[in-house]
C-alpha cells in the first residue's frame, strides 16, 4: 500500500472498503476494497472527508484481484454462456440456451487445489436456462503473483472446464404396451405423464400407438417410428419379468443396440436403454411402470441427457448406483435433492 492524495487517485486501486455515512439516509461502503478510482468519484471521496487514500501500488508481476478474476472466468467459458462484469473482485458465468450443464470436475478441483484462487460451479448434469447462474471465479486475496495464474492455466488445460450441451432432440414416438390399455379396459396414465416430461425438454410427440402385448407389433412400431425419423422412441410398461411383458425382447429384436436392462436406481431398475443406428441415431427406451406415477425416476436422471444428444455408455449408468436412490420424501424436492447426484461424474 502507499498513502496518496486523494486529488491523484484516478486510476488507483482501493486497498480497503469506504464507508458514507449520511444521517438518516445511509451508512454503508460507498466504495469497496478493490475499487479502480474514476475522476468522477474524487469529489464524493471528499465529500466523505478523505483527503488521502491507501491504495495499491501496482507491481511488475503482480495482478489486481479483478484481473485475476478475469483469467479465471476464461478458464471456464464455454459457449452457451456469458461473464459479467468483475465486481469487487468475483466474476459470475451465466448461460444463455437451455440445455446439460456439464463441468470437468476433476480439472476443476486441479485449479482450486492451487489455493488462493476459486471457482464455484453449480453440480454438473444440472438442468440449466437463460439466465441461470453457473458459477463465480475470484481470488482469495487483493492481488496475486502473475505466475500462479499462470499454473491455475495450465492445471485447467486448453478446454472450457465448463460447458453446456443444448437440448437437440425435437421428435418423439411413443408406444405403449398393455392389452388391458388397448382394449380399453384402464384408462392410459402412462403416455400424459411421458409426454409432459418431454414436452418440459421441448421435445414433441408425434407419434403414438397402442401395441398391446403383442411382441411382432411392438417391433415392427419401433422399426416405423425409425423411418419416419422421430429423434426418439420411447416404450411404456411391460418392463418386468412376467410371461406377457414383451418390451426388452422387442427392443432387442428391433436391431437396437442394446445398453443396459436394468439400472441400479430406484425407483427404475427395470429401465432399458438401446440404440438403433441407421441414417441417424435413435435412442429406445423402454420405462417401467413407475415412471406412471414416482414424481422422480430413472427417466428423470437420463432425459436430459438424451434430450442433449449425449450418447449414455453403461458404466455411466452403473455409476448412477451412488445417488440413486431416491428417499421418496413427502413432498418431492427433485432436483433440488440427492437423488442422481453421484452419477455421470
Amino acid at each position: 500500500m502507499k498513502l496518496i492524495k486523494t486529488e491523484e487517485a484516478a486510476g488507483h486501486v482501493l486497498c480497503h472498503d469506504l464507508t458514507q455515512i449520511i444521517p438518516g439516509v445511509t451508512k454503508d461502503a460507498r466504495f469497496r476494497k478493490g475499487h479502480i478510482v474514476q475522476e468522477e468519484d474524487i469529489p464524493v471521496l471528499l465529500s466523505m472527508g478523505k483527503e488521502n487514500l491507501y491504495v495499491w501500488e501496482k507491481k511488475e508481476g503482480i495482478l489486481h484481484e479483478d484481473e485475476a478474476a478475469e483469467i479465471l472466468r476464461d478458464l471456464c467459458l464455454g459457449k452457451g454462456m456469458h461473464a459479467t462484469s468483475a465486481k469487487e473482485g468475483k466474476i459470475e458465468l451465466i448461460s444463455d440456451v437451455d440445455g446439460l450443464f456439464l463441468v470437468d470436475a476433476k480439472r476443476l478441483m486441479n485449479v482450486n487445489l492451487l489455493g488462493d484462487m476459486m471457482i464455484a460451479a453449480r453440480h454438473t448434469n444440472s438442468v440449466v436456462h437463460p439466465g441461470d447462474k453457473l458459477a463465480g471465479t475470484r481470488i482469495i486475496p487483493l492481488v496475486i503473483e502473475e505466475e500462479k495464474m499462470k499454473e491455475a492455466k495450465n492445471a485447467a488445460g486448453s478446454q472450457p472446464l465448463l460447458k453446456i450441451a443444448p437440448f437437440k432432440l425435437k421428435t418423439a414416438g411413443i408406444i405403449t404396451t398393455g392389452s388391458e390399455v388397448k382394449k380399453g379396459l384402464i384408462q392410459d396414465q402412462f403416455t400424459p405423464v411421458v409426454k409432459k416430461k418431454l414436452k418440459d425438454f421441448g421435445i414433441e410427440t408425434v407419434k403414438h400407438v397402442l401395441s398391446g402385448d403383442d411382441k411382432d407389433f411392438i417391433v415392427q412400431s419401433i422399426q416405423d417410428m425409425e423411418k419416419e425419423g422421430v429423434d426418439l422412441i420411447v416404450c411404456t410398461g411391460g418392463m418386468s419379468v412376467d410371461p406377457d411383458d414383451r418390451t426388452p425382447g422387442a427392443i432387442k429384436e428391433c436391431g437396437a443396440r442394446i445398453v443396459t436392462y436394468g439400472a441400479p436406481v430406484l425407483p427404475g431398475a427395470m429401465l432399458c436403454l438401446g440404440y438403433l443406428e441407421q441414417e441417424k441415431t435413435v435412442p429406445v427406451i423402454g420405462l417401467p411402470g413407475c415412471v406412471m406415477y414416482a414424481k422422480a425416476t430413472v427417466f428423470d436422471l437420463i432425459l436430459p441427457r438424451i434430450a442433449a444428444g449425449i450418447e449414455i455408455e453403461k458404466k455411466e449408468l452403473a455409476a448412477l448406483g451412488h445417488g440413486g436412490l431416491c428417499l421418496g420424501c413427502p413432498v418431492c424436492r427433485y432436483p433440488e435433492c440427492s437423488f442422481g447426484k453421484g452419477g455421470f461424474a
